[in-house]
Parts: C-alpha cells; structure tokens; sequence
C-alpha cells in the first residue's frame, strides 16, 4: 500500500513538472508568434529563399525568451530601448535608432527595457520561401 502511494505521488510530480515545462515551451512559442507580418518577397538570386518584413512589439516587462531562427534576422528599433542578448556575449541596450543581427541557429533573447511602456521592432527575416511566421523562431530550452 505504502510502495503505491509512494509511486503514484511521484508519477503527480514527474506530471506537473512535465506540463510546467510544457506551458513554458507553448507560452514562448506564441510570444515568437506574436507580430503582425507586413510582406513576403521571393530573394533575387537565392532559390526557396524569402524576406519577410515583421513589425513586432514586446510589451512593458516582457521578452521573447531565448530562441534561434532558422535563418538570418536583421532588427531595427521603432520605439522604445530593448536588451539584446546573445549567448556567450554581454547583455547590449539599444534604443530607438538601433539595429542588431542574429545568424542561423545563434541562441540569443529580446527584452523589453521598460516596465512601463511597449518597444517596437521592425524585423526582416531571410528564411525558406513559405515557412509561416511561427516557425521561423524556435524556442531554446
């Protein structure tokens, strides 16, 4: 009676760290989905590649957890000041003005600076031609 008690408790552990996990896993998926997707146009000279033009907005206080993209992503600030993280380097401010880059598959994160008001990104992905917006970024564990 004690052995199964015992079992079944850890199998409600192991269960809610696994949809805890889970829950984190979906949330920053959809925060990556988050955007509104301005144009597509096919890449002179690259064959099943595409820009995709994404104005994005990170809300006061939050970020996009750490992720990768399955191609290059140029970044242009709008509005409001965003710290840009990426593994292995020193956390950078920018503000509006600024701009950044990531290459294929380089783990880094967006934070919004402020608590208080929202930060505006305009974003160019070069990706493969047709891939949707939610699966140009993959979240990193």
């Amino acid at each position: 009676m004690k052995r199964t008690v015992v079992l079944i408790s850890l199998a409600l552990v192991i269960g809610i760290v696994v949809g805890a996990i889970g829950t984190q896993v979906l949330a920053g998926k959809d925060e990556l989905a988050r955007g509104k997707e301005l144009q597509r146009t096919a890449l002179a000279g690259a064959k099943g590649r595409e820009v995709v033009l994404v104005l994005r907005e990170l809300p006061p206080g939050k970020e996009s957890g750490k992720h990768t993209q399955s191609g290059t992503e140029v970044a242009y600030v709008l509005e409001g000041s965003v710290i840009f993280e990426v593994q292995g380097k020193p956390p950078v401010t920018l503000k509006v003005g600024d701009s950044f880059q990531t290459g294929p598959r380089q783990v880094h994160n967006v934070k919004n600076a402020s608590t208080t008001a929202a930060a505006k990104v305009l974003v160019f992905y070069i990706t493969e031609k047709g891939k949707p917006l939610a699966d140009i970024s993959t979240p990193v564990k």
